[in-house]
């Protein structure tokens, strides 16, 4: 149905939490998922490759050592990310610099040693997991919001370049969801988030999933690209 069977899809981040959840669902459907991760595998995909994002010839080695073993990558999902809060006037050079190097430098040098083989191939897709946060901004995350925010504008930009390639990206940018840091979360505290909320609930890592596999999809979505799908119950439209 979703077009994605025999597809090499790799997920960075794909261990725990959203990323995991997406490696999931993206095999259910058919995928041959791999998944990178810093510490500790998590339970799904075919392969699992310890890397730092943060590095961009540990990352050329991954998309290698993908295509060798997988075969050709069709689908990145660019899901791995950090957060290191402080209002802006206590925020120190190397908190900025952790998270944009993290967030946003991490997806280029994911995708860079993809994109060359993509756009010879004239097939792929690429799905980055930003944030509302991105969308909306937030108080204490100046750094994490202009990381997702940065990466609605590569996405946008990749659009249109690999467009003649028949290369597409797009965002999916999500609200507060059920991960084990907002479980975490006091009762209280996440009763306040709540009434932010229309829907009047957290989303869940499944609905990340489906919107990831959606635009990840070429039966579904292969007349989209440069989109953001904004998963986040009305908070912010």
């Amino acid at each position: 149905m979703f077009g994605l069977e025999d597809k090499v899809v790799l997920v960075t981040g794909g261990n725990r939490g959203i990323g995991a959840a997406i490696v999931k669902l993206l095999e259910e459907l058919g995928a041959k998922v791999a998944y990178t991760y810093r510490s500790g595998q998590g339970e799904y995909g075919a392969l699992a490759i310890q890397a730092d994002v943060t590095d961009p010839d540990a990352m050329a080695a991954t998309v290698d050592q993908v295509e060798r073993e997988l075969g050709p990558i069709y689908g990145i999902v660019a899901n791995a990310g950090i957060t290191n809060d402080a209002l802006l006037s206590r925020m120190t050079h190397e908190m900025w610099d952790n998270v944009i190097n993290t967030n946003l430098t991490g997806v280029y040098n994911t995708i860079r040693p993809a994109i060359p083989l993509m756009y010879e191939r004239k097939a792929g897709a690429l799905v980055f997991i930003s944030s509302v946060v991105g969308e909306q901004g937030n108080i204490g995350q100046a750094n994490y919001a202009a990381t997702k925010a940065g990466l609605i504008g590569l996405a946008k930009t990749i659009g249109l370049e690999g467009a003649r390639s028949q290369v597409r990206a797009n965002v999916v940018a999500p609200g507060f969801t059920e991960t084990d840091m907002v479980k975490s979360i006091p009762d209280a505290v996440k009763e306040k988030i709540l009434q932010t909320i229309p829907l009047r609930r957290f989303a869940s890592e499944e609905e990340i999933g489906w919107a990831t596999a959606f635009l990840l999809s070429p039966v579904m979505s292969g007349y989209i690209t440069g989109t953001i799908i904004s998963i986040n119950g009305g908070r912010h439209t």
